[in-house]
């Protein structure tokens, strides 16, 4: 889906860059992208510096930067024109077999709601228009859309890059000690607890571990306060 995007847009002058969040690193996302097989350039950011540095707290979210490197729209929900799992869902339904956890995790993933096409119209809107696109936001906007930065949401990503780094070291206890202070630290962030709710279950299930897991907390906190709309 970004690479069909980035073919429409690239002539216009904007590049599509993704970037993955896992600590796994190549190992782990490199399938995902070679299945894909992008023109793009295709990063892999293994120590979530985009959380701490930008602010991204889940996937996927979309940042805007013009050719002098300014931010002209900060983090935001970024679907590229298309919603994979609602397309999936609208044409097979939902799967009647497999692990209790996955389709319980496709039941909740479908009240989720997204507007794909809104976030497509306005990259193309940028694109045609660059700086006098609508959508584009003044610097003192860009600041006041950004997360807030408070000490205990710089704590939260220190314990994580702790955790992560003990776990590649095979400190498995010490590493979900710091991931459950990260989750405590910074609750909103959905991929510090995703990442570590995989490394107990591939489908971020239940475990001895953490408190919660992806099913149960989209379930407590609504699935409509998953991907908050983005202000276009």
């Amino acid at each position: 889906m970004w690479q069909a995007l980035r073919d429409e847009l690239k002539p216009q002058g904007v590049e599509v860059v993704t970037v993955a969040l896992d600590t796994g690193g190549a190992e782990a996302a490199g399938p995902w992208i070679d299945a894909a097989a992008p023109e793009h350039p295709s990063l892999i950011d293994a120590e979530h510096r985009l959380d701490s540095l930008l602010g991204i707290v889940n996937v996927p979210s979309g940042v805007w930067v013009d050719e002098d490197g300014v931010i002209v729209r900060p983090p935001e929900v970024a679907h590229p024109g298309t919603s994979v799992l609602r397309d999936m869902l609208a044409k097979h339904g939902m799967p009647t077999e497999g692990p209790q956890v996955l389709r319980d995790q496709l039941a909740e993933a479908a009240k989720i709601k997204v507007k794909p096409e809104r976030y497509g119209e306005a990259l193309r809107d940028w694109a045609a228009n660059g700086a006098a696109s609508r959508y584009v936001l003044s610097p003192e906007a860009v600041v006041e859309r950004s997360r807030p930065r408070p000490l205990e949401y710089s704590q939260a990503a220190a314990h994580f890059e702790l955790g992560a780094h003990l776990h590649q070291a095979g400190e498995l206890d010490a590493a979900r000690e710091h991931f459950r202070a990260a989750h405590r630290l910074d609750p909103e962030n959905w991929t510090y607890k995703r990442q570590a709710w995989f490394f107990e279950d591939p489908f971020q299930g239940p475990s001895e571990h953490y408190e919660s897991d992806w099913v149960s907390e989209v379930r407590a906190r609504g699935p409509e306060t998953y991907y908050p709309l983005p202000d276009l």
